[in-house]
């Protein structure tokens, strides 16, 4: 009987053993991708608990949603011949589900070696082989990132169609310790420059701000001054005006006032007197038209009036016109 339990005790654990290497697990966001006698199954599996034969399948993991692959202490030589580091570079990926299986075919289930690694050591190499430590250390660094991507991911359309670059992220390089400190203190005489230009372009704004005020200032000045003359020049005319104006009054008054002799009176009684009457010259004098309404009482209201004619002798026309 203790054989037996021996014989039954082992058979569980075999069992045991066997239901425990053919259950396995996958998280969400990977895929599981399986191998039998090496050979690559084309049904993966998704998230969850599977059962697999034991010792016979196997099986791995791939991700499907976006992972940071690192790569680090990427060495990069120059136009120039000087050796930098690159001691971090990170590139964010993502392979779509329905590509698994065929990239995993082709570049195995660590295809970020063959596919992302080594295309960013060589396409960096690629960069610095034609560009100088200047450029790539300072001038072009801040395109490197952008480079990177656009060449991976054009290799990748080609070669893995599903893998796609989200981002490129590439540290500052390391340089030798002695290019360094020549950097460092370039850099420091650059800014030293920098704030010598600042301050000379300060003053020279603020001399041409002053030059400017100046300007502003003669000519309101000016204005100033023109306005003065032309209000001298307004006053003066109209002063010759009243001037003038009262010269030709005072004038007239005066000549008024020596016109204003008896003779002159009389002068100018006759002239009136002539203006207003009619004289006739000849033998025969024409009748005056005089009020006879004295004469007919009946006839016409009393604010009518008629008239007679009556002759008047040349005495009684000079008479009347003495009086």
């Amino acid at each position: 009987m203790a054989h037996v339990g021996a014989v039954v005790a082992a058979m569980a654990g075999v069992m045991a053993i066997l239901l425990h290497s053919s259950i396995h697990k996958i998280e969400e966001g990977h895929l599981a991708v399986y191998y039998r006698g090496g050979a690559l199954l084309t049904t993966p599996n998704g998230p969850g608990y599977h059962i697999m034969l034991p010792f016979i399948t196997s099986y791995r993991s791939v991700q499907t949603t976006l992972q940071t692959d690192e790569i680090k202490n990427v060495p990069c030589g120059t136009s120039g011949g000087v050796m930098i580091y690159f001691d971090r570079i990170e590139v964010v990926n993502m392979l779509v589900p329905l590509a698994v299986v065929e990239i995993v075919k082709n570049y195995t289930a660590d295809y970020d070696k063959t596919l992302i690694f080594n295309k960013i050591h060589h396409e960096l190499n690629q960069f610095c082989s034609v560009h100088t430590l200047q450029e790539v250390y300072i001038e072009l660094f801040d395109i490197i990132d952008e480079n990177l991507k656009t060449a991976l991911q054009k290799d990748l359309n080609a070669m893995a169609p599903g893998l796609t670059i989200q981002a490129v992220r590439v540290t500052k390089p390391k340089i030798p310790e002695a290019i360094r400190r020549n950097y460092e203190l370039i850099h420091g005489l650059s800014l030293f420059i920098l704030c010598v230009d600042l301050i000379a372009e300060a003053q020279k704004m603020a001399q041409v701000a002053e030059i400017h005020f100046q300007q502003k200032v003669m000519e309101k000045e000016t204005e100033k001054k023109i306005s003065e003359i032309e209000d001298s020049a307004f006053l003066a005319r109209e002063k010759a005006r009243a001037d003038a104006e009262y010269y030709t009054a005072a004038k007239f008054a005066e000549a008024n006032r020596l016109k204003l002799t008896p003779e002159y009176l009389e002068l100018m009684k006759y002239q009136a007197i002539a203006a207003n009457s009619k004289i006739y010259f000849g033998q025969d004098i024409p009748n005056m038209f005089v009020d006879n309404s004295a004469s007919h009482p009946t006839e016409g209201n009393s604010h009518s009036r008629k008239w007679a004619k009556r002759s008047m002798s040349p005495a009684d026309l000079k008479e009347r016109t003495e009086a």
